[in-house]
Formats: C-alpha cells, sequence, structure tokens
C-alpha cells in the first residue's frame, strides 16, 4: 500500500491520463525530471513518509547531515559548483530556523535552492500544536519566493514554479512547505520537465554605443565587477573590455573567479566591512563599469561620495533592482553579461581614436608594473616568516601551492588567512575557486562536500577558521558517512582574528586608544583539538604546529582516498596593536608572547 504504481514513470503534454500515486512519490519523480540527482538534508518525523518514498529511487541520492544549517551549506557549495537548481529538505519550523542563516547567505549569493520542509498537516491548522509555526512567513526574508502546497493536485505545478524560480536570474533559494497530509494524497498530475526561461538578452546597438562612449572618454577609469560576470560566463569578454578602456578592476560581491586574479588589471576586492575602504578607491574614478554585482556589498556602506563628480556609471546586470538602487548611473543596461561584454568590446575596438588605444595601454602597463612590485613586496615578506612559530598562513599556502594538483578546487573561508591562500593559489581558473559570501561563519567545511559532490574527480579543499569551523563542524560527519574525499584545514589562531581587525577600526573612527581586546574574540581557553574531534567523526587528521610538520601534512592528505583534516595552528598577531602596551594579558601561542 502506497507503493508508485509505475516508479519513475514520466509524463508529457498530450494530455492522457496518468495513474495516480500518492504526492510523497510524485514529488520524487519531478526531481528526477529536471536532473536533479542530490538531495541535502536532516530528517525528521513529519517528513517521514517522504523520506520513506525517496528509497525507491535509486537514482536520487540522499546526503544525510546532522543539522539543518549543515544541509543548506553544503547544498550551497553543489549549487554553485553544479549551477543546478538544488533541493534542501529541512525539518518543520525548528529545523528551517536552523537553516535560515545559511539561507540567508544563499539569498546574497544567489545560489538556486529549493527548500522543502515538511509539517503535520492541513487539517491540524487551527489546533496551534505542538511545532507549529507559520514557515512560509518565516522563510519569506530569505528567499525570492516561499508557499506553500494546500491542494493536492497541484503539487507538482507549484513544485516547477518553485524550480523555474531558483533557477531564473536573479538566482537565489525560494522555499515550499510540505503538509504530511498533501505528501500522504493521491494525485494524478503529469511529471514534465520544467520550463526555466532563456534570459540571454542583450542591449540594443545604440545603448552599446552609448555605454562605449561614456566609458571610454574617461582618463582614470576602473570596473566593479561581480559574481554575475562568472554566472554568465563572461570572464572573457570582461577581460577584453578593461584591457581596450585600461581599467583597473575591483570586485565586489566576488567570490568566485569573474577574472583571472592575476591579470596585470585585477587590483583585489573593495571593502567588506566598511565603506569608506570602497570610497576611497571608487570616487577617484571618472569612468566607472559595473558588472554583475551591487553597490555596494558591505555592512558599513558609504552613503553618499561614492562616485566622484560627472564620473560616467554604466551598470550592466541581469537583476534590475540592483541597478540604480542606491546611487544613480548614466546608463542602466538589464542584459546578459557575457552577450553584453562582448557587443562593448566590439563597440570599443570600432570606435575609439588612436590617442584613446594609445593611453589605455600605457594605464595597462603602468597597472601591471605596479602589481609586478607589489607581488615583490609580498613574496620579500614571505621570507620574513620562514622557520617562524607558531607558523605564518603563508607558510603552510606556499607549500601547499608547490605539491598542489593542477585540478585543485578551494573554498575559502579562511577569512584573514584567505590573502595568503590567494596570494599562493591565485583564483584564475573558472569552477575551480569559491569564497564565502553573505556573511555567515561556517560556509567553508559544508560548501567544500557540496563541492566534491558536484565535482568527484576534482581535488576540493575546504578552509575555514576555527570560530567558523566550530559553527558546523559535525559536516566532517556526513564527509565520512558517504565517503566524500574531500580536504579540509583549519586556519586555528584560537581566536575571532577578524573581529580584532574590526574592533581596531572602531576604535580609530571614534579616537579610542588601543587597548586589550573582548576576552570574548578569544577561544584558546580550552584549546579546541579539531584533529581529535574529526578522528572522533571517522575523518583521518593531523595537528600542524611547526614548518617541519607542514610538508607531510599536506602530502598525506592529498594522498587519502577519502575525507582528511588538518588542524593548523597559526599565529595570533594583529597588525598594528601592541599588546604590551595595551597590558593585554598574553594568549598561549602568540610569537611574541610564546
Amino acid at each position: 500500500m502506497g507503493l508508485p504504481p509505475e516508479r519513475g514513470r514520466r509524463g508529457n503534454l498530450s494530455g492522457a491520463r496518468v495513474q495516480s500515486r500518492q504526492g510523497r512519490f510524485a514529488i520524487v519523480e519531478q526531481l528526477l525530471a529536471d536532473g536533479i540527482t542530490h538531495m541535502f538534508g536532516n530528517p525528521g518525523t513529519v517528513e517521514q513518509g517522504f523520506l520513506d518514498a525517496i528509497e525507491s529511487y535509486p537514482e536520487l541520492r540522499y546526503i544525510t547531515t546532522l543539522q539543518e544549517t549543515v544541509a543548506v551549506a553544503m547544498a550551497d557549495g553543489y549549487a554553485r559548483a553544479s549551477q543546478r537548481p538544488t533541493v534542501v529538505q529541512l525539518h518543520s519550523g525548528v529545523g528551517l530556523g536552523n537553516g535560515i542563516g545559511m539561507m540567508y547567505q544563499a539569498k546574497r549569493g544567489g545560489a538556486p535552492l529549493v527548500v522543502i520542509a515538511g509539517e503535520a498537516g492541513v487539517r491540524y491548522d487551527s489546533m496551534d500544536a505542538q511545532m507549529a509555526s507559520d514557515l512560509v512567513a518565516m522563510a519569506r526574508p530569505v528567499t525570492k519566493w516561499s508557499t506553500r502546497i494546500v491542494d493536492p493536485s497541484s503539487t507538482l505545478r507549484v513544485l516547477r514554479r518553485a524550480i523555474k524560480l531558483a533557477a531564473t536570474p536573479p538566482t537565489g533559494p525560494v522555499f515550499v512547505a510540505l503538509p504530511m497530509d498533501v505528501l500522504d494524497s493521491e494525485l494524478s498530475e503529469e511529471v514534465v520537465a520544467t520550463s526555466i526561461p532563456d534570459t540571454r538578452v542583450a542591449p540594443a546597438a545604440e545603448a552599446i554605443a552609448a555605454a562605449a562612449a561614456l566609458l571610454a572618454g574617461g582618463s582614470r577609469p576602473i570596473a566593479i565587477v561581480g559574481d554575475g560576470v562568472a554566472f554568465s560566463g563572461a570572464q572573457a569578454e570582461l577581460t577584453r573590455v578593461v584591457e581596450l578602456l585600461g581599467a583597473a578592476v575591483w570586485g565586489a560581491n566576488f567570490s568566485e573567479v569573474n577574472i583571472d586574479a592575476t591579470h596585470p588589471l585585477f587590483r583585489g576586492q573593495l571593502g567588506h566591512m566598511f565603506g569608506d575602504h570602497s570610497r576611497a578607491i571608487t570616487a577617484e574614478a571618472d569612468a566607472v563599469l559595473i558588472c554583475g554585482t551591487y553597490v555596494f556589498p558591505e555592512v558599513f556602506p558609504a552613503l553618499e561620495g561614492v562616485f566622484a563628480p560627472g564620473a560616467k556609471v554604466v551598470h550592466i546586470d541581469l537583476d534590475s533592482y540592483e541597478i540604480a538602487k542606491n546611487f544613480p548611473v548614466d546608463l542602466g543596461l538589464v542584459a546578459d553579461p557575457k552577450l553584453t561584454l562582448g557587443l562593448l568590446a566590439a563597440e570599443l575596438e570600432r570606435s575609439q581614436s588612436p590617442e584613446q588605444r594609445a593611453v589605455a595601454e600605457a594605464r595597462v602597463g603602468e597597472l601591471a608594473e605596479r602589481k609586478r612590485r607589489e607581488l615583490a613586496e609580498a613574496a620579500a615578506r614571505d621570507l620574513d616568516f620562514e622557520g617562524a612559530s607558531p607558523l605564518h598562513p603563508s607558510t603552510f599556502m606556499s607549500e601547499l601551492a608547490r605539491q598542489a594538483p593542477g585540478d585543485l578546487v578551494v573554498f575559502d573561508e579562511a577569512l584573514t588567512s584567505s590573502p595568503e591562500l590567494t596570494h599562493h593559489l591565485p583564483p584564475s581558473r573558472p569552477g575551480h575557486y569559491f569564497a564565502t559570501r553573505g556573511g555567515s561563519l561556517g560556509v567553508g567545511f559544508p560548501g567544500a562536500i557540496g563541492l566534491k559532490l558536484a565535482l568527484p574527480d576534482k581535488t576540493v579543499i575546504g578552509f575555514s577558521g576555527d570560530g567558523g569551523a566550530m559553527y558546523t563542524f559535525q559536516a566532517l560527519w556526513t564527509a565520512a558517512h558517504h565517503g566524500i574525499g574531500a580536504k579540509f584545514v583549519v586556519c586555528n589562531n584560537r581566536s575571532y582574528q577578524l573581529l580584532k581587525l574590526n574592533v581596531q577600526q572602531y576604535w580609530r573612527e571614534r579616537g579610542v586608544p588601543d587597548h586589550s581586546f573582548p576576552r570574548s574574540f578569544d577561544l584558546g581557553a580550552p584549546d579546541i583539538r579539531f584533529d581529535e574531534l574529526a578522528r572522533a567523526m571517522g575523518v583521518p587528521a593531523s595537528r600542524v604546529e611547526s614548518a617541519e610538520e607542514v610538508g607531510p601534512a599536506i602530502a598525506e592528505a592529498l594522498e587519502a582516498e577519502g575525507p582528511y583534516l588538518i588542524d593548523l595552528l597559526l599565529h595570533q598577531e594583529v597588525p598594528g596593536h601592541d599588546e604590551a602596551a595595551a597590558h593585554h594579558r598574553p594568549v598561549a601561542g602568540t610569537r611574541a608572547h610564546s
């Protein structure tokens, strides 16, 4: 009783009668028809019939996690690497509540997640019973669309709409509540593949000509770019445009490879936290190309003065909401970045004068020389850290770069160790580098597991800080349980190092003298043994405390067939902070007080 009468039957648009089956089976068939082969979740009682139905469909792999935050973060990583809608199953209101932080991360990053959660049933709506909650209202702030199925005959129609909305730019998470009595109801809807609209649209020729004229007229051009470039596959077109303009390239909401980080024109990322950092860069330009991002993704953004008076601003994105959202632009183009940048490059090649081309080429040469000097200075600084104890991140990252295989894919939540990671392993190939986005801690390890599931033939390493790792450390159990061979590195400085850097900025802005950091920022008492925690979850691990241990640990991790963790102990020094002058109680392990 309850088994699907024709397991895996596919429908068509012919109108032929389909034999009825319960909604819990029909939903799985719909997911398979849309090429969805993985579901990330944490099981619960109100979903038990649905989870039992999944067992009848070996084509759909259920990835068991031990907490809902982990499920959403894994799905986020999988969706980013596969570039396909990805399903997350959460458990009722409490499970949805656990997952909402990572759903916010997915919304900010545009991950096409289809989040479903079970509930007891429509017939219990008036009871206000145990675990009752308004799931749709809970999910609405962190999704593109949030709904609840109440009519069994529209179960698949609603699910297809959710998949379509998640996958249509601007992509992002959606939510569907699934009452148990709806899942248990018989339905005869056909299974048909979801229709995803084609959004490869380009502006009119006159708009392209106007954009080229606005940008080519500048003497201090910059480009501000984000992950919309990577989503569109527009890296080559962007590179050609900025080379023609001689424009410095800055990242904003930039967590994938939107331009080769080694390119002479790539200058780094604008501020994530403080708008004044970004404004000091953007206000110097007289021509600004914004593409595939929003302005500006900071916690404390500047409210005015981000562009110089008279600066010409062109914004290209598929998300109309983000164009001119906070600051006026001269030309906004709701269009596909790849097509638009390709047309813009062709127009610049046609319309630039010889003088404009020569000036742009000179700017490229100047920026290339500046970058060469900066990289040489960084390499010289690295020499100062050789043999240091506790370790500086550069010691580990340089050795990893030496041993890393050519297929390496990185998930970067290293945070304060990220500059050393990206210096020694510069993100240069699309699909081989993914960074945290959206502000939620704890995405690094589950995100890497999601990447590995989407890219099973690649070597995947996830980096996280010790604070972030503890948010979702139970993800390692999932890696061991399912045999997912991602590797993990804890950048363990025994503190919330980023908070220390941020509070320094707070002190400077308010004229507060340097003093002891809040004790709540320290994580060193007691010492968290990530290597022992990993082994308890079935993942081999090693602890690295000296330069001599770095090479062997990396080799062992790369040679391991399954998951492996390195607990990397790092120094705790904070630039510009004088611990002695601040009468700060030394924390064991700092180079200054070891």
